[in-house]
């Protein structure tokens, strides 16, 4: 079985569909993706700066755009046809949804469009941020966290906890970190996956009875607690909830081995989950979809998988 990841907000480069227009119909759906979002991610994937593309309610519609029009060009089969798992970090939860049948790609963008839009109002509320500890005890690091007044946003596993809070409260974090580890501020907009964001909360859940939800045709775990989610309704439940509480990535990665999971397929803009992955999934394989030219890497590994589940028959 293959992991298929997709990654959150700060993954995205300046220029980084620049590569992918050069597939037939990918500059059509990715318009098209963004006119439901009311952005140009045609642009704002190619030549718009690091600054425009770093604003949250620019960035998270870009991110989960990608992730859609990218998977439609890697598989020309449904996903649910194949063995695979689907998980996603934060907003990119978003974007897993939708490939596996939970929202459809256009109430996926409306979602995050919605999502992204009260995340950088809750931002604008007062100054808040997040930044990365990296390395110590991950218990001595949630307690200086808390020591400090500040929050876990991002339990990320393979030595990586993020906090979130004000900009006095990561100060006071980075001024006393925890033994063997450091304190790395983030280029974010906010105290985002805290309670700093409960009005965005409210805006998703107005929202909601517009939105057709259905079944995950296709294994689907939730940053909740990394368990797999069997009913839509669950899963856009943890969707909503999930804008203000901690995303639990490192629970997620140890649910994809629990399931035997072989190699993990991170999907535009890709890097960060298959980082994790190598330093949290020791021993399983990895390919990052940045670029049209990693299609064939990606594809070798669901082969290689093919050839293994034969062996095993």
């Amino acid at each position: 079985m293959l992991a298929i990841v997709c990654p959150g907000q700060g993954s995205q480069t300046p220029g980084f569909l620049a590569p992918w227009l050069e597939l037939p119909g990918f500059a059509d759906r990715l318009g098209a993706l963004g006119e439901v979002a009311g952005l140009d991610l045609v642009a704002h994937g190619t030549t718009s700066d690091e600054e425009t593309i770093k604003d949250t309610a620019v960035a998270q519609p870009l991110i989960v755009a990608s992730g859609i029009a990218a998977a439609e060009a890697l598989f020309d089969v449904a996903l649910s046809d194949l063995p695979v798992v689907l998980a996603g970090h934060s907003v990119g939860e978003i974007t897993a949804s939708a490939l596996a049948g939970v929202l459809t790609p256009e109430d996926a963008m409306r979602f995050t469009s919605v999502r992204a839009q009260g995340m950088a109002r809750a931002a604008a509320v007062a100054p808040t941020g997040m930044s990365a500890v990296l390395g110590g005890d991950p218990d001595e690091v949630l307690a200086a966290i808390a020591a400090a007044g500040a929050q876990p946003a991002n339990v990320n596993g393979g030595g990586q906890i993020v906090a979130a809070g004000t900009f006095e409260q990561l100060e006071a974090l980075a001024a006393q970190p925890p033994a063997k580890a450091r304190v790395v501020p983030l280029k974010v907009a906010g105290a985002f996956h805290t309670d700093h964001m409960a009005s965005a909360v409210e805006d998703l859940r107005a929202l909601r009875p517009s939105l057709a939800v259905a079944d995950p045709t296709v294994p689907l775990l939730s940053n909740f607690d990394g368990q797999e989610v069997t009913a839509g309704e669950a899963a856009v439940d943890s969707l909503i909830a999930q804008v203000s509480r901690p995303v639990r990535w490192d629970l997620c990665m140890e649910s994809l081995l629990a399931k035997g999971v072989t190699g993990v397929v991170e999907l535009a803009p890709a890097g960060t989950l298959v980082g994790l992955a190598k330093r949290g999934m020791k021993g399983v394989k990895t390919a990052a979809v940045k670029a049209p030219g990693d299609l064939d890497a990606a594809l070798a590994l669901f082969s290689a998988d093919a050839d293994q589940q034969e062996q095993s028959a």
